[in-house]
């Protein structure tokens, strides 16, 4: 299988898939940090029907597309199907993938060869900023249901009323 350089298309599109439940700092720091590397970025949010979701998919994406509100190359799309055909289908040669720790490291590298052997895609890794490391979206949940003030934790943007729809 052919190998991508992330500009199969000529230009250079990620795409950052992931279930967002919420979307949180590191992820917005992912994304604004890649923006340089790349001409357009493909927020692509799962729908994961494994896991019973915190907010539904609607507000995933309108709490997404709100943060980038601004910023024209980011673009937000539904992901339903294998990683590789959703990148194929929004025009994405190079996927790209945050890490906060040496386990998601770990998990990255083997899905990482996975998406290249099947799709020939290839992935960036981005390490999550130091102050951003203690945060994931499973927290942010947990300490949501507590009614513990998670402000602090997402985007300044970030629209919190949406936080409360599921």
């Amino acid at each position: 299988m052919k190998t991508s350089q992330c500009t199969d298309t000529g230009k250079r599109i990620a795409m950052f898939q992931g279930s967002f439940d919420p979307f949180t700092l590191g992820h917005e720091s992912i994304v604004r940090r890649a923006l340089p590397l790349f001409d357009e970025i493909v927020v692509a949010v799962v729908s994961n029907i494994a896991k019973q979701p915190f907010m539904s998919l609607e507000s995933r994406m309108a709490f997404i597309k709100q943060i980038f509100a601004g910023e024209p190359r980011v673009r937000v799309v539904a992901s339903d199907g294998l990683t590789v055909d959703v990148a194929r289908q929004q025009g994405a040669s190079c996927l790209l993938r945050g890490v906060r720790m040496i386990q998601d490291f770990e998990n990255e590298m083997h899905m990482a060869e996975i998406n290249r052997r099947l799709g020939g895609i290839e992935t960036v890794l981005l390490y999550t900023l130091p102050e951003f490391s203690h945060i994931s979206s499973s927290i942010v949940r947990e300490l949501y249901r507590y009614g513990q003030d998670v402000s602090a934790m997402l985007p300044a943007s970030a629209p919190l009323e949406l936080l409360g729809n599921n």
